[in-house]
């Protein structure tokens, strides 16, 4: 098995740059969010305990889930949430363990959004890496991005853990608060230590 990177950061906070980065310089990184969509594929176990647990109205009229219905429902009720979770969540973890055993490179990374949240299933990774940005950047970044207004991109930050809560638990820190340049510095440097780790691993 590779060295394991996990890569995390807040919303906006600019973790799929740094990911491109990474894997610009050869690094295979696994993503949750694509694992996520991979176990509830049709056909799948996770896909068929959600239309038996929530109901056919949770699949779409091509029998895929219905994520647009399923958000609604989640927000409105966090049982349902739970619910959810626990049924996707240990499989997505299982999906990325699998493809890290498989993962034939110095080192890899895992790219986990809600990495803070689910930091105890992950004990078993090297490495926490947390991209960080000020949250004045971030707010400007997301109104830009998605369109929304000053309150609604600070609501989608407050939602998540704090940048508190996500620094308690790096490694390794990247600041994107500049251009593509500083980024990349940072990333090469940090490409670096991770080779030099991962041969004193092997």
């Amino acid at each position: 098995m590779s060295y394991v990177v996990a890569l995390t950061g807040g919303v906006a906070a600019g973790k799929t740059a740094v990911e491109r980065g990474f894997e610009a310089l050869g690094v295979r990184a696994y993503d949750a969010d694509v694992a996520a969509r991979a176990v509830v594929e049709p056909g799948s176990e996770a896909l068929a305990e959600v239309a038996r647990v929530f109901g056919a109205d949770a699949l779409d009229a091509e029998g895929r889930l219905d994520r647009a219905a399923m958000r609604q429902r989640v927000f409105a009720d966090p049982s349902a949430r739970t619910t959810l979770e626990g049924i996707l969540h240990p499989r997505i973890r299982t999906w990325l363990r699998d493809a890290v055993a498989a993962d034939r490179g110095p080192y890899c990374m895992l790219s986990i959004p809600l990495l803070v949240e689910n930091h105890a299933h992950y004990a078993w990774v090297d490495r926490i890496l947390v991209v960080d940005a000020p949250e004045a950047v971030r707010i400007a970044r997301l109104m830009k991005r998605d369109g929304v207004d000053e309150a609604l991109a600070r609501q989608m930050i407050a939602a998540q853990a704090t940048r508190e809560a996500r620094l308690a638990i790096a490694d390794d820190v990247i600041v994107n608060d500049g251009g593509v340049e500083a980024l990349a510095g940072q990333i090469e440097r940090l490409h670096a230590r991770y080779l030099e780790l991962s041969r004193q691993n092997s």
